[in-house]
């Protein structure tokens, strides 16, 4: 009876998403950016430094990190000069490289405010709405290291806005920073392309497949660096995408903590291959998304059900779909617990 139960949910989201009758169709399509960084072809062609250059499409991050490590700092400083968005893009370039070749891709862009000093730009691609990832903390010395992977309608242009302090990522990932204290840093990682508006994109799992790739190769540049398997939190369909990513143990997580999640594509957490933790407010909207899987629409079970298997995060004080960063809340507290101790438990 359960089973017809659930059934019978996902034939009424598999309508609702089709026909737009429960709201989800008022989002728009959106196609993934993938591949190399822009800029890929002149970085293959040139030979100022008298030797090839990693391509990045097939070079694994092992490989460009030892290759940077075998250039003088003046063939460091012209490769940023001369390609500043493939260096601030690529998964194994030296964090320090990354940050100056960045300063200089945002400049002259509507992106321009990310080049503010102080700022420190991991990541940033302008194709589609826009890409980013940005430091806080010192991430070259941090004994831990935490990835905050946001949801929907998230891009270059939202990645911190203020009207939402906790509900983008650079408010996540600040507010984490502040409790969780100076042995740690943060990335806020908007690296891939979230659905806008709640949509077929985000009853789907075609952007969070292309964004779990996205992810697991920026993991791999932090391994690469010799830097700690970062704990991943990731909030709403960001936790689609690393659900996606965590069936494959190359994603280099030391746990993941999903929160306002629609499900993560598993039928529990033994099918993920690192610790889950999971968090939901009383009040938060994304109850009402059936946790089903249907044609290819819905995301599976609820992460906080306890037959699910993830280990308990407490919200009671948490409201809403954004406020689980918020300071003094009860989440906020144990999620800065979980980054402290790298995911240890």
């Amino acid at each position: 009876m359960r089973r017809y139960k659930r059934t019978l949910l996902a034939v009424a989201l598999a309508t609702s998403v089709i026909t737009g009758t429960a709201g989800w169709a008022s989002g728009s399509a959106q196609r993934a950016v993938t591949g190399p960084p822009p800029g890929t072809g002149a970085w293959v062609e040139d030979r100022s430094i008298g030797r090839a250059l990693p391509h990045p499409s097939t070079a694994s991050a092992r490989q460009v990190a030892g290759f940077f490590r075998t250039l003088s700092p003046p063939q460091q400083g012209e490769l940023v000069r001369r390609h500043p968005l493939v260096v601030g893009n690529l998964d194994g370039v030296p964090v320090a490289l990354r940050y100056r070749a960045n300063s200089l891709a945002v400049r002259g862009t509507s992106f321009e405010r990310l080049a503010a000093p102080g700022r420190q730009i991991l990541a940033f691609d302008p194709r589609g709405r826009g890409q980013v990832a940005e430091v806080y903390g010192d991430l070259e010395r941090a004994r831990t290291v935490s990835v905050v992977v946001p949801g929907a309608d998230i891009d270059a242009g939202t990645f911190d806005r203020t009207g939402d302090p906790y509900g983008t990522p650079t408010g996540m990932a600040k507010s984490l920073r502040t409790a969780a204290g100076s042995g740690t840093a943060v990335i806020a990682w908007a690296g891939y392309t979230t659905p806008v508006g709640v949509g077929l994109d985000a009853a789907t799992g075609e952007l969070a497949e292309a964004g779990a790739v996205r992810l697991t190769r920026f993991g791999q540049g932090l391994k690469a660096l010799a830097l700690p398997a970062p704990v991943l939190f990731c909030h709403s369909y960001g936790s689609v995408v690393c659900g996606l990513g965590a069936r494959d143990e190359s994603l280099n997580a030391s746990g993941i903590v999903v929160f306002g999640s629609p499900g993560v594509r598993a039928d529990s957490a033994r099918e993920l291959k690192t610790p889950v933790w999971a968090a939901k407010s009383a009040d938060d909207w994304i109850s009402k998304v059936p946790h089903v899987r249907f044609l290819g629409l819905g995301h599976g079970n609820d992460p906080t059900d306890p037959d699910f298997g993830a280990r308990p995060v407490p919200a009671r004080q948490a409201h809403g779909h954004s406020g689980y960063f918020a300071p003094g809340t009860d989440s906020l507290h144990a999620f800065a617990a979980i980054a402290r101790t790298g995911g240890a438990r």
